[in-house]
């Protein structure tokens, strides 16, 4: 029996306007409204509508034997309530199926667990809460930021009650082991490990169009025929992408949308072959080995590790100059600092100051509004002098224009 288990990443940052020295104590409205509504009315016509609406329907098609999960970060979310409601509508739909599982991660899409516990803690429960508000559901199972993963940090997931935990299926980390089974992180009790299967998830996200990839065009019989080789020697197969492959990365010319759509038919039509969600995988398969993971790694990049983030000296000066302010911005009481505190501390402002390059970096250019990365860095920085400004002299609040 092979159980494939698709996750899909559902993200958009509140990025920042051209902020310059001179708007320094004189303007705190941080935010591009016209780029963050263009960009999100753009996906949500390209990916997020169609595509939920092609879930659904394969749902009601196979009448419940078709399953996915998603995580949606707090930051979409709110997003999608201000400029796409209709957005909001059509997971609700989903959800309402019984087979579509809803995540839990940190609701600013941030690297809160690696500078401050307390602060991870505390966005995991507001980014459930709002889930709960929203879609009536409360996440049972976790992924933290681009996957980024450790046995600390799996350690504090179990404790806050969480029965699985997704993460990259890194050759370093497995060795020669395959990324096909449920896995018990070292030091845990009862938590469920899920990792990503990168080879054939990459085929559909990133490879999918390529037509220099020798094995272009990919059909759903082909991928199917990948997959059930795969799955002979494992009981799960774990596809996790970016929701963004459809229709955005992957363009709607490409095909993806009538692979997908016969994508289920072919694997359901396989002997052995189930669709659950990451919960419903770990009450399903006991784990067949401990995984220790000492070092963090992630999903991104060739490496697997942080370096996407805090592989440079700007990166690490902005991260912790904006993780610096945690306990005055706290001990302010202002609720508008602390959500202008907290949207600044989303990985993607970091990874925009990436001086590396790396083979899926033009991936996430699309959406990138920096020229260079140092053009990042002193934009953010800039942001940042501000908003340290306004936390000494909190009236007016961050966020309303000065002067």
């Amino acid at each position: 029996m092979s159980a494939i288990c698709f996750y899909f990443q559902v993200h958009q940052p509140y990025r920042l306007r051209h902020y310059t020295f001179f708007d320094i104590g004189a303007n705190s409205w941080y935010e591009d409204e016209n780029a963050n509504c263009g960009i999100l009315l753009k996906v949500a016509r390209k990916c997020y509508l169609p595509m939920n609406a092609l879930l659904l329907k394969l749902i009601r098609r196979h009448e419940g034997q078709f399953k996915v999960s998603f995580s949606i970060s707090g930051t979409a979310l709110d997003q999608f309530e201000t400029y796409a409601p209709e957005v909001i509508q059509s997971y609700r739909e989903l959800v309402a199926t019984g087979c579509v599982e809803l995540l839990s991660e940190t609701y600013n899409h941030s690297l809160a667990f690696l500078y401050s516990p307390d602060e991870f803690r505390e966005q995991v429960r507001l980014h459930d809460d709002r889930i709960e508000e929203l879609f009536g559901v409360r996440p049972t199972s976790f992924r933290n930021t681009e996957l980024i993963y450790n046995n600390a940090l799996a350690r504090t997931v179990e404790e806050m009650g969480y029965k699985a935990i997704l993460a990259e299926g890194a050759d370093h980390v497995l060795g020669w082991r395959s990324p096909n089974f449920v896995y018990k992180p070292s030091g845990c009790e009862s938590l469920h490990l899920l990792l990503k299967n990168y080879r054939l998830s990459d085929d559909i996200a990133f490879r999918f169009s390529n037509h220099e990839w020798p094995e272009f065009p990919l059909t759903a019989e082909k991928f199917a025929s990948w997959a059930q080789a795969s799955g002979a020697s494992g009981d799960i197969i774990n596809l996790f992408m970016d929701y963004e492959t459809f229709g955005e990365h992957q363009w709607e010319s490409t095909g993806i949308f009538q692979f997908m759509e016969a994508l289920p038919d072919v694997l359901l039509s396989l002997p052995g072959f189930s669709f659950v969600t990451p919960t419903e995988a770990a009450a399903m398969f006991q784990p067949v080995a401990s995984l220790d993971v000492h070092n963090f790694m992630s999903w991104a990049d060739a490496e697997r590790d942080l370096t996407a983030w805090l592989g440079n000296d700007m990166q690490q000066d902005a991260i912790t100059a904006v993780y610096r302010l945690e306990e005055k911005v706290k001990a302010s009481g202002n609720e508008d600092l602390l959500c202008t505190w907290r949207r600044l501390q989303t990985s993607d402002h970091f990874y925009y100051m990436c001086t590396k390059w790396f083979a899926d970096g033009d991936v996430h250019s699309y959406f990138n509004p920096y020229g260079t990365p140092y053009d990042a860095y002193i934009n953010y920085m800039n942001v940042l002098a501000d908003f340290g400004l306004t936390l000494d002299a909190p009236l007016p609040a961050a966020g309303t224009p000065r002067g």
